[in-house]
């Protein structure tokens, strides 16, 4: 057992093999902020930190990948993983908020999340930068990341960038506030009976 993940409730853990792919992820929504993250892309890792820490959850991620062709199928097993990881770990959605709408700027940059943990996969991305890289990072990943999130944990995602003019800061604002919506959403309100839907399912 990992020390970060010991009596710690609501987590899952998934793998992943493929022939372009070997995932090990272990995520837990009720944690601290601890992450253990390891794969051959950098600047999703430092994202994935800055979710884990802004949304106070646990993540362990241990990827390998075929990046000597590109970052494309890391990156995407690596949302779809996360995205299995939460819905397992949700359970039965008793008590949960469901929704979150979260604002965080970075420097010049805004960027807005909002959530609703619907069971009904869907993204909504509005975002334009002004640079197509990151260091060797191509930003049209941060949409396959997001989107394959969404679909794997059957959530509703909207994610909108305001504006900002550093590629850097604009993606950092989106992890943070994705963090700091899931926490939000994925909380437990003592007044909610059951699930938060009139259906009576999630």
């Amino acid at each position: 057992m990992i020390e970060s993940f010991k009596d710690v409730e609501r987590q899952a853990a998934v793998s992943r093999t493929t022939g372009e792919t070997d995932i090990q992820l272990a995520f837990a929504i009720d944690g601290t902020g601890v992450s253990e993250i390891e794969s051959d892309v950098p600047f999703l890792n430092h994202m994935l930190d800055l979710f884990t820490r802004h949304g106070l959850f646990n993540l362990r991620v241990d990827a390998k990948g075929d990046v000597e062709i590109d970052d494309h199928h890391t990156v995407e097993d690596i949302g779809i993983c996360l995205g299995q990881a939460l819905r397992e770990a949700l359970g039965d959605k008793k008590g949960i908020r469901r929704y979150a709408n979260v604002f965080v700027p970075m420097d010049e940059a805004l960027a807005q999340v909002a959530i609703d943990i619907s069971n009904r996969p869907h993204l909504e991305y509005r975002a334009e930068y002004p640079s197509a890289t990151v260091g060797s990072f191509t930003t049209e990943l941060v949409h396959e990341f997001l989107w394959k999130f969404a679909l794997e944990a059957r959530i509703t995602l909207h994610v909108i960038v305001h504006y900002g003019h550093n590629t850097h800061h604009m993606i950092e604002a989106v992890f943070k506030a994705l963090g700091r919506a899931l926490d939000e959403a994925t909380s437990i309100d003592p007044r909610v009976q059951g699930v938060p839907s009139t259906k009576g399912v999630l």
